[in-house]
């Protein structure tokens, strides 16, 4: 079962960026964390991908047809802006799991709108890195049953 893991604009900046918000783990920190935790799961794969540009997380969805199984994405920003990721999402009809490292629904009001759940089959929120390994364990049971 191979699973894409999609970070979009600013989380290559993690570790730095506002860490009483988002941690102070790296991005590469958290994807060995992922890939160490995801051994649990017998035939899981990991491919990860990190993109600042909307059109890129796009042309990534789209090209997982036929080869992804699911896809687990944090779309930062582009969670509260992007119908266009939303209707790449809805395309491929591959099961998505929306993650976040902070609770959107706990900050500003432009927050708390997430076009990305509208086509999730969950959205796991506010448990910083662990927030992934739930939504792996989700996402997994959820393309099992």
């Amino acid at each position: 079962m191979k699973i894409l893991v999609i970070n979009g604009p600013n989380l290559n900046m993690l570790g730095i960026r506002e860490p009483e918000i988002y941690g102070s783990m790296t991005l590469k920190n958290i994807e060995e964390e992922l890939v160490e935790y995801s051994k649990n799961f017998n035939g899981v794969e990991l491919e990860f991908f990190q993109s600042n540009s909307e059109g890129e997380i796009i042309d990534k969805i789209q090209s997982s047809i036929n080869n992804i199984q699911g896809i687990i994405i944090n779309p930062a920003a582009f969670t509260h802006t992007s119908i266009a990721i939303l209707d790449a999402i809805k395309a491929v009809k591959i099961p998505v799991v929306e993650v976040h490292l902070s609770n959107i629904n706990s900050r500003e009001d432009f927050r708390k709108t997430s076009f990305i759940s509208q086509g999730a089959v969950g959205t796991v929120a506010g448990f910083k890195q662990n927030s992934y390994k739930m939504a792996l364990f989700g996402l997994i049971n959820y393309l099992n049953e």
